[in-house]
């Protein structure tokens, strides 16, 4: 659209409905031009316009390339929900397909590939196998990405069609647009595809390579991906192959950069010249430096994927150090991918040099960052022992400095660096006992603990530093009271005198009889066995010799190392993770014949199936007799949230067996005079922890009811259908009572969390009914939400105080304390401790929802008093309203 078209954006009087038709069938060319404007304009701010989709239609007859590129935008949108209108514009797209002009040739293919229509899909065979050998090599280009939507749509048509044969050929093109589009659409067929369907040979690989020099940067990417799953016959081939590409190393997209240091990487393997291997590891480092000039975003990219090409071939950059250098305007997380280069880049011979830097970084501002960088100067001293003693030197001079978080994180590594060279530098802990009045960190704590149980009998006051320890020893998190337990049974092991066995004595007592944490209560009774029955094997279980711990630099084993290069360039090399961990392509197996569609306002997405192309999978159906389908796999492609909590998050119930309901009466939700004649009853319930969605169907029509349909409306959970919809037919007079299992998170709602439903039924004989139902959180509410008293603590002390919300509920009244909290397990929320406050009781209380988002609830009452004062603490406090919906709900049944 023009610069002039905002005008058909703005606010419509009423009627605008009528007059956009009354306009799109206007005489006057202009008029019609500008309706269709009007109308796409209407369908981007997200009205709904399907009901002109036949006045637009008429406008498809047309000369104007400007209006038809837009009546084929409004198909696309449209012809989904409208698949027996979308019809009427077969003859207009098989005529556009040979039309003189090559613009609305292409044009027409590629709509009717975006059109996700069965019954288009069968008139699009004959014009596609014609335009994949038009003169053209704009509309070849078009009709080769075609041919893989096709694939999407329809795998065996493709096959039976000789389409695949087709793309193949078009690899021979003349022109190299044409063949960039063949490979990148055979790559996304064989994607998806369980059989071999693209393979390099010795004769396509000249082709490509030649194709490689003449097409446009993403065609160069397209083709640098498969040559990068090609393998060469032999050192020869591949050395030709690396010179061929090479050139592509200046690109200026850094794309086509990355791909070829992709596919030249993976063709070196094979290369046994060391004199070439170490000519291209010179060419590849000034393209890889270059990239860390761009733009932040490109150069994270860049540095995750140097991170990996570092662990294989780190002589590619090992003079290049200094680009990984910090600047002080770097966001945060370009400065920590810099660091992990660095220690991956440090050896003995520029070792100074980043040590100079790290101690630089270790005074900056960012807390985060300096922590890291010290951690660094740690893990270098592991990695090169030559360098270990100038890396301790360096953190005993940052320990001096007496800023308390870089002294914890110093005396941290220094442990490790102990364990790294035992008996070398145990010199400087004179200096770290200087600092223990200001350890407040679990972590340093337990380091600093270690260190002096680990060197007790070098440490004159060794037992009085310990016992410093022991005075809080409740309140300490799990970590501080291993490493004390461990540490004072070393003090007595190697100095059995009274002071460390009236501390031993102490400790054990405290950690099996006043703790809850069973490791604490499993090692105490360990070491108490073996302390009463034989010292000296005590001493040689707690005071054997440990193994080195080894340089972590390079943290990926061969293969999976080898499986990351491979997809350089791509997600997997910046989540640092195999694509099938991230990605799961489920492919839509079997079709109903005649699939029907719920209205626009209901999301297109059902969890019955998922495809991988975005595509509108069937909705849960019934089907009579119903047969036994397979459970379907969902989609686990969330960019939001890839670490969910497994347990519940997407969990398929198998519906080979129906789930027989049972259970107390439902809820009418759409009572029968509403639903002309259909009585709906429905709730969500939880079982075996599972969600399900109790339904009853009442027929008090005359007539048998089936065919029974649902679909449920964008929520705020990503509610969605986990199966087909089991119903019988109804009988007049007659109800029928089913289970339909629930996934969550498959189509959730933007904005602010509310517990609304909103659900869509249908069946053969009548339209689509909808009603609302509420989500309530008892049924999310997991059956692992209860919590150890010290997590509890730490999660409360750890959540800033706006995250906690309070609310008074003055209609409860609370008449036993422990039936109370029964009562509340039984509904998964699981009871803490409590304590009175005054004449108040004070009970605290843990819950969990799916992906691992936990409640830490407080509830303060006066047994037999009306009046509840209830706070509750979450990361997402906005899901508060819900939360407190849910327990007025549990205390009042």
């Amino acid at each position: 659209m023009s610069g002039h078209d905002s005008k058909y954006f703005s606010t419509t009087k009423k009627g605008e409905i009528p007059e956009l038709k009354e306009e799109l069938n206007s005489q006057y060319k202009d008029k019609r031009k500008d309706a269709v404007k009007k109308v796409i304009a209407a369908m981007t701010v997200g009205k709904d316009v399907s009901s002109l989709f036949t006045d637009v239609l008429n406008c498809m007859q047309t000369e104007n390339l400007e209006l038809k590129k837009l009546v084929y935008l409004y198909l696309i949108n449209y012809a989904k929900s409208q698949p027996d209108l979308a019809i009427l514009a077969v003859n207009t797209f098989v005529k556009d397909t040979q039309d003189p002009n090559p613009l609305i040739r292409a044009l027409a293919v590629r709509t009717m590939g975006c059109i996700r229509v069965d019954k288009i899909t069968e008139y699009l065979c004959d014009p596609l196998q014609r335009c994949l050998k038009d003169d053209d090599p704009y509309v070849r280009k078009t009709a080769a990405i075609c041919v893989a939507k096709l694939y999407d749509i329809n795998a065996e048509l493709v096959e039976d069609r000789g389409f695949l044969d087709a793309l193949k050929d078009l690899i021979s093109d003349n022109n190299p647009m044409v063949v960039a589009n063949a490979v990148a659409a055979l790559a996304e067929i064989q994607d998806n595809s369980a059989t071999s369907v693209f393979e390099i040979t010795t004769a396509t690989l000249s082709k490509l390579l030649t194709a490689l020099n003449e097409c446009t940067e993403w065609g160069q990417v397209f083709i640098l991906d498969a040559l990068s799953k090609y393998k060469a016959a032999d050192a020869r081939e591949a050395e030709n192959i690396v010179e061929r590409v090479t050139p592509r190393l200046q690109h200026a997209n850094c794309a086509v950069v990355l791909s070829a240091v992709k596919m030249i990487l993976q063709q070196m393997e094979l290369i046994t010249s060391p004199d070439v291997v170490r000519n291209l590891c010179k060419k590849m480092a000034p393209p890889l430096v270059t990239l860390l000039s761009a733009e932040p975003e490109i150069q994270y990219v860049a540095l995750r994927n140097i991170n990996l090409i570092v662990q294989r071939r780190p002589t590619i950059l090992a003079h290049e150090i200094k680009v990984f250098f910090c600047k002080y305007n770097d966001p945060i997380y370009v400065k920590m991918e810099k660091l992990e280069i660095m220690i991956k880049l440090a050896s003995d011979r520029n070792i100074d040099q980043v040590l100079l830097e790290f101690k630089e970084y270790a005074t900056e501002v960012d807390v985060d960052f300096v922590r890291k960088a010290v951690r660094a100067i740690g893990r270098c001293a592991i990695k090169l022992e030559r360098a270990a003693e100038r890396c301790i030197s360096v953190l005993l001079e940052l320990i001096k400095i007496k800023v308390n978080y870089v002294v914890q994180e110093a005396i941290i590594v220094i442990k490790d660096i102990f364990r790294r060279y035992p008996n070398t530098y145990e010199s400087i802990i004179a200096t770290l006992c200087e600092s223990l009045d200001t350890l407040d960190e679990p972590e340093a704590k337990a380091s600093m603990i270690w260190i002096i149980g680990e060197y007790a009998e070098r440490i004159d006051n060794a037992d009085e530093l310990l016992e410093s320890f022991l005075e809080s020893f409740p309140e300490e998190p799990a970590q501080v009271q291993l490493q004390l337990l461990t540490a004072t049974v070393k003090l007595f092991l190697k100095k059995p005198t009274e002071g460390p066995q009236q501390m031993i004595q102490v400790v054990l007592n405290n950690a099996t009889v006043e703790t809850d944490n069973p490791d604490l209560r499993d090692r105490a009774y360990i070491y108490w066995r073996l302390l009463s029955t034989d010292p000296e094997a005590a001493k040689d279980v707690v005071l054997a010799e440990k193994p080195v711990i080894s340089d972590d630099s390079n943290q990926f084993d061969s293969s999976l190392l080898d499986e990351l290069l491979a997809n350089i360039a791509t997600l997997s090399s910046v989540y640092h993770k195999p694509p099938e961990t991230f990605v799961t392509r489920v492919r839509t197996l079997q079709k109903t014949e005649e699939e029907e569609e719920f209205p626009e306002g209901y999301s297109e997405t059902s969890s019955a199936h998922v495809a991988d192309n975005g595509a509108s999978p069937p909705y849960a159906a019934a089907t009579q007799p119903p047969p036994a389908p397979a459970a379907a796999v969902p989609d686990l492609l969330d960019l939001i949230g890839l670490d969910g909590d497994a347990g519940g998050d997407n969990a398929i119930v198998s519906v080979d067996q129906p789930v027989q309901p049972t259970g107390p009466p439902l809820p009418v939700l759409l009572p029968a005079a509403s639903g002309q004649g259909l009585e709906i009853s429905a709730q969500m319930v939880r079982r075996d922890g599972q969600i399900f969605y109790s339904l009853m169907f009442e027929n008090k029509t005359q007539i048998p009811l089936d065919g029974f349909m649902i679909q449920f409306n964008k929520n705020t959970f990503g509610l969605a259908a986990g199966g087909p919809l089991q119903v019988p037919q109804v009988q007049p007079g007659t109800s029928e009572r089913t289970l339909l299992p629930m996934v969550l998170f498959q189509n959730i709602a933007p904005g602010p969390p509310n517990s609304v439903l909103q659900v869509a039924v249908k069946n053969n004989q009548q339209p689509v009914w909808y009603f609302n139902d509420k989500i309530s959180l008892l049924v999310l509410f997991t059956e692992d939400g209860r919590m150890e008293r010290t997590a509890f603590l730490e999660t409360w002390k750890s959540l800033p105080d706006s995250n906690e919300v309070t609310k008074d509920i003055s209609s409860i009244v609370i008449n036993d304390i422990d039936a109370t909290i029964e009562r509340l397990s039984s509904s998964n929320m699981f009871f803490i401790a409590k304590r009175k406050n005054g004449n108040h009781n004070v009970l605290y209380l843990s819950a969990k929802i799916p992906r691992g988002i936990p409640f830490l609830i407080e509830l303060t009452t006066d047994v037999g008093v009306p009046g509840l004062k209830c706070a509750v603490k979450t990361p997402n406090p906005e899901m508060a309203p819900l939360f407190f919906e849910a327990l007025e709900t549990i205390l009042k049944s």
